[in-house]
This record gives C-alpha cells, sequence and structure tokens, in this order.
C-alpha cells in the first residue's frame, strides 16, 4: 500500500510539473505573439511616417512658416496701433478732467467761485465770435461765457 501511494504522489507531482510547464510555454506564446503585433503595428506606423514625410516638401513648409510670421508680426503692431489710438481717446477724457481740475485750482486761489463769479462778467458790447447777435437774457449770456471758457481750454 505504501508503494501505491508513493506511486500515486508521485504521479500528481509529475502532473503538477507538467501543467506548469505547459502554462510557461502558453506565457511564452502570449508574449510572442504580442511582440510579432507590435513588429507589425511599428511596421505601418514606420510606413505612415514614410508617406508624410515624402509630402511634406520642407521649403514649401519654411516659407508657409515665415509668411505666417510676417502676418502675425503685422496683425501685432495693428493691434499696438488701436491700442494706443483707444489709449489717447481715453487720455482725453481725463486730460479734460485735469483741466478742469486746474481751472478750479486756480480760481480757487484767486478766491474766485466760477458758478458765483460767471453771473458777475459783464458782457462785451458788438459781435463775438464772427457775427453773434447781442445776448438778450441772462441764459444766452451764460451760453456765451461757457462758449469762450470752452474755447479758452481748447487753447
Amino acid at each position: 500500500i505504501l508503494e501505491i501511494f508513493k506511486a500515486v504522489v508521485s504521479t500528481q507531482s509529475t502532473g503538477i510539473m507538467m501543467k506548469a510547464n505547459i502554462q510557461a510555454v502558453s506565457l511564452k506564446i502570449t508574449t510572442l505573439k504580442s511582440q510579432g503585433a507590435m513588429a507589425n503595428a511599428m511596421k505601418g506606423v514606420t510606413k505612415a511616417m514614410g508617406a508624410m514625410n515624402k509630402q511634406i516638401n520642407m521649403p514649401q513648409m519654411q516659407k508657409i512658416m515665415m509668411e505666417f510670421e510676417k502676418e502675425a508680426d503685422m496683425m501685432d503692431m495693428k493691434e499696438d496701433m488701436m491700442n494706443d489710438i483707444v489709449d489717447d481717446v481715453m487720455g482725453a477724457e481725463e486730460d479734460e478732467e485735469e483741466s478742469d481740475q486746474l481751472v478750479n485750482q486756480v480760481l480757487d486761489e484767486l478766491g474766485l467761485s466760477l458758478g458765483e463769479e460767471l453771473g458777475a462778467v459783464p458782457v462785451a458790447s458788438g459781435t463775438v465770435g464772427g457775427g453773434k447777435e447781442k445776448a438778450s437774457s441772462k441764459q444766452d449770456a451764460d451760453d456765451e461765457l461757457q462758449a469762450r471758457l470752452d474755447n479758452l481750454r481748447r487753447d
């Protein structure tokens, strides 16, 4: 009985070893298949890259890139010019505010109030600014003085 038991155990261990060897061979076959598929894929990529390299005309590509760079530079310059124009326009509004503040500061230093003292300024007789009629009401006089003040600010 002991002999039979030893024979059965020996047969089982041999079967297990054979099963492990078969699994190892199976894994090697799977690895080889994967490597073959990778080689075929690389072959296809190589062909595609070769075809793309044949289609690319480097001198033409350089010319296109130089033209692109030139157009991009022109666009940048135009954008800078537009920004400068917008800044100048916006700056003119700020300059007007600054000039108003400066006029008010000078009047304050002289002890005059713009609103109160303008009403007391005498209106010149005759024509003002090339043929205007003499102001007949206080509103016309205020408008005329305001126009004169605006002309002085522009200068």
